[in-house]
């Protein structure tokens, strides 16, 4: 009788040990951040909330460079194809005709996405707008695409 008994307390003590573990490393492990959430967007340039056309480029080149990354040419187009879908600006193949400048990096570490007044661009460097992720500008997803959308709507709320 007394096997049976310490047995089950043996028993319970160990299912009480993994509960307790379970609990505390649940607790201890790391908050995600909140993706979608309006502080970790920054906001959009007033300066630009007229804007109507958009060029898409990379850091090293255009699409047609031909030096240009694999990784750099799929950003261009998934970001241009992502622009058609928005529906809100009308995608140029020249930067001297176009309001906007979107610059694009994709890397396996992180991708870029940065906005650039294109009346300035390329003599003045400073981007106007900028979010950076991993997976940032995927075919098949490109949130932050969708980040710049969800600024540019909060720029123009009040429009």
């Amino acid at each position: 009788m007394k096997t049976n008994a310490r047995k089950t307390k043996i028993s319970f003590s160990a299912v009480l040990a993994v509960i307790l573990l379970a609990t505390t490393l649940t607790f201890a492990a790391p908050k995600a951040p909140k993706v979608n959430a309006p502080q970790n967007v920054p906001a959009f340039p007033g300066t630009l909330v007229n804007a109507c056309y958009v060029y898409v480029t990379s850091y090293d080149g255009d699409q047609f460079n031909p030096k240009l990354l694999p990784e750099d040419r799929r950003a261009i187009a998934t970001v241009q194809d992502a622009m058609q879908k928005w529906g809100k600006f009308t995608l140029v193949y020249e930067p001297r005709q176009a309001d906007i400048v979107l610059m694009v990096m994709s890397r396996p570490s992180e991708d870029v996405l940065a906005v650039y007044d294109a009346h300035d661009w390329p003599q003045n460097g400073q981007y106007l707008w900028r979010m950076m992720g991993r997976s940032g500008l995927q075919p098949s997803e490109t949130p932050l695409v969708t980040k710049l959308e969800k600024a540019f709507g909060r720029a123009t709320e009040g429009k």
